[in-house]
């Protein structure tokens, strides 16, 4: 309160008592009794109404006591009921989140995770996958600044996700893991790792990669074979010991048949193995008669070319070719697609054959393009190009309509390199990507493809590719983004297949452990992406008839179904479009693989580390009332007093107002009770 302030307050009292002598003293003949109590109160209204007037600021102090936090973690995956310790765990969050003393010392908050990190809702441990990383990430994010020991109740198994042991190191709080799981080594064979491809040729041979794991100390024999239905087609017999127990299996089986060819790989279980389902692994190889062939002709040599050939050849169905301009013309026709790369005078020959075969093509442009040429040898597009060079990005166009996409950080992307100049497209055209300098919008293309009377044509006007890349490597750890981009553009290019209005995308064959999507993209009459349909996919699952409908939900420029509910098996589906006559279908199937079911012991060093790490202790399921103990008896885990002040007018006061109707009442009262009214 200000000097200023405490000056009114002083003066409104002078007042204040002036008014009531006044009126009470000077002015009335009542007694003295009377005359002090009426005074009083008059001056107690006048001073109160005059303060409302001043309106003074006052500091207000408050006191909360803050307990520190207690997030329990629990893991609610498949493995922790393949433990058989499952009842264990419930009964003791039970007991714990009951205990009064643990209540009165910490905030005590329950969290469950599995493939997911969520609020704990009911304890039911059937998630298919573990991913341990994700849950103290989140439990991070919400107690980084807050006293907040983490009890986490785990095998400590994951199934995907980064190492959680290296999450761990930047965790702010202590970890104290519960281990759930038998930690004596039991005798066990299991099929660690199986390498195969998804997709073979006819009449070709696809290999296999086998990695075997015995636990155990006594020598053992055994036989790992491969069976497609009833029939062993692979058989081979092993032996392991203590020392000997690995073994790395590697063969190749012929693809006598097209489609889905589904096997199952078994390591023959000993009669002592507790856990036989990590014995076995099934998995499918789609054999097809043709492969896409692409044709890259190119008179010099650039990074970018490494990089197309990488990309495209992801995809195990496709062959990339290098070839000099006069050398491919004898054999376009065994190739699906041809890429044309930075084209100059010495294409000419090879441009008049591609368009006598009708051939759809993907040009690559740059600093070495000899666009006089390309102006003149055809009339799709033209650029009027100066030996200056310029640096230019791409936005990608998510509302690209000949097939879907997904969102892409292109635009954050290094620049690519392009001749200066504008590029214009003389016939109907969709871009993919736009150009932007310094991140305007040019107006000019960057990637964009034509469809004209059944050839297709794409143009990229820009080099360095190679570099978006490998900076896709850099943003997310892996070359997909950057390969499926490519790929969707080859597979578009590659196929001479009249474009439907109801475009359906799906995988032949899922693993039941993963997420199953099935997309599709609906075209109105003029072939735009109409966002306003209703579609909606009837799946039949083929063993047992059983048929399930699902709505299509809208992503963006694409709709999208999650049918990760449905069992093991083959389905036939079909895709089809509310209050319209069109439907496309297709069949699918999802083979068994409990990755829970993988694991036997608990990974007690790993747990056991990330304690250390964080300070924290590690304890067994069996002996978990030691970590109460511990929790009530360590003095940094303090409850912290904190005290908030606050600036608060007068005229916010309640009271005030009451006091001031009171002393009203009071000495109209009196008045009144003395005849003085």
């Amino acid at each position: 309160m200000t000097a200023e302030t405490i000056l009114y307050i002083v003066i409104a009292g002078i007042i204040a008592a002036a008014v009531s002598l006044y009126v009470y003293a000077y002015r009335t003949s009542y007694g003295n009794t009377l005359k002090w109590v009426l005074g009083i109160l008059r001056f107690g209204t006048l001073l109160a109404l005059l303060l409302l007037i001043i309106n003074p600021k006052l500091q207000q102090t408050t006191y909360q006591v803050e307990k520190p936090k207690l997030p329990i973690l629990i893991d609610l995956s498949a493995s922790i009921a393949e433990t058989g310790d499952a009842d264990k765990v419930v009964e003791w969050v039970n007991e714990f989140s009951s205990n009064e003393a643990l209540q009165d010392k910490f905030d005590v908050s329950l969290y469950g995770f599995g493939t997911d990190f969520n609020t704990l809702d009911s304890l039911s441990f059937s998630s298919p996958q573990t991913r341990i990383e994700k849950a103290l990430d989140a439990t991070q994010a919400i107690y980084s600044k807050e006293i907040a020991p983490t009890v986490l109740i785990s095998d400590g198994n994951q199934t995907f996700g980064a190492d959680y042991e290296f999450s761990s190191l930047s965790f702010p709080n202590r970890i104290y893991p519960i281990m759930v799981g038998d930690s004596v080594p039991r005798m066990d064979l299991r099929i660690e790792q199986l390498n195969t491809n998804r997709y073979s040729f006819l009449k070709n041979e696809f290999p296999i990669e086998a990695i075997l794991v015995y636990s155990g100390k006594e020598p053992v024999n055994t036989q790992f074979y491969i069976q497609q239905g009833n029939q062993r087609i692979f058989t081979q017999t092993l032996s392991f010991s203590e020392t000997q127990n690995s073994q790395t299996i590697s063969l190749s089986l012929p693809s006598q048949a097209v489609g889905l060819q589904r096997y199952q790989a078994v390591l023959e279980p000993l009669a002592e193995e507790v856990n036989t389902a990590n014995n076995r692994k099934s998995f499918a190889v789609e054999v097809i008669d043709q492969a896409t062939n692409v044709l890259v002709v190119s008179s010099l040599v650039h990074p970018d070319m490494g990089a197309l050939k990488k990309s495209i050849e992801t995809n195990e169905q496709r062959k990339v070719t290098f070839m000099e301009p006069s050398e491919a013309i004898p054999v376009l026709n065994d190739y699906q697609l041809v890429i044309l790369f930075q084209p100059n005078r010495g294409f000419a020959s090879l441009y008049a054959e591609l368009e006598k075969l009708r051939k759809n093509t993907w040009v690559f442009t740059g600093l070495q393009t000899d666009w006089n040429f390309l102006n003149s040898v055809q009339d799709v597009f033209n650029k009027e190009a100066s030996s200056a060079s310029e640096e230019v990005s791409g936005l990608l166009n998510l509302n690209y309509s000949n097939y879907g996409l997904d969102e892409t950080g292109f635009s954050d992307y290094t620049p690519l390199e392009t001749l200066f100049g504008e590029l214009q497209v003389s016939v109907p055209n969709e871009v993919l990507l736009h150009q932007k300098v310094d991140g305007f919008d040019t107006g000019s293309p960057m990637l964009f493809s034509v469809d004209l009377n059944g050839v297709k044509t794409a143009v990229w006007d820009a080099e360095g590719i190679w570099k978006w890349r490998a900076q896709s490597f850099l943003n997310t750890e892996g070359f997909q983004e950057f390969d499926e981009f490519i790929g969707k553009m080859v597979q578009y290019l590659a196929s001479n297949k009249r474009k439907s209005r109801l475009e359906v995308s799906n995988e032949t064959f899922y693993y039941n452990y993963q997420p199953i999507r099935i997309g599709a993209q609906y075209f109105d009459q003029n072939f735009v992406f109409d966002n306003r349909a209703q579609l909606e996919i009837t799946v039949k699952n083929t063993e047992t008839n059983e048929v399930t409908v699902f709505p299509m939900l809208l992503r963006s420029n694409f709709y999208e179904v999650d049918v990760s509910a449905l069992s093991e098996g083959t389905y036939n589906f079909t895709v089809s479009v509310v209050g319209e006559g069109i439907a496309r279908s297709g069949d699918f199937t999802i083979l068994e693989f409990n990755v829970e079911q993988q694991f036997l012991n608990p990974n007690i060093a790993k747990l056991r580390r990330i304690a250390s790490q964080t300070g924290g202790k590690a304890f067994f399921l069996d002996n978990a009332q030691n970590l109460v103990e511990d929790l009530l008896n360590e003095e940094a885990f303090k409850a912290i007093e904190k005290s908030q002040q606050k600036i608060v007018p007068l005229i916010d006061w309640k009271y005030l107002l009451a006091l001031i109707v009171f002393l009203l009442s009071a000495e109209w009262f009196i008045r009144k009770y003395n005849g003085l009214i």
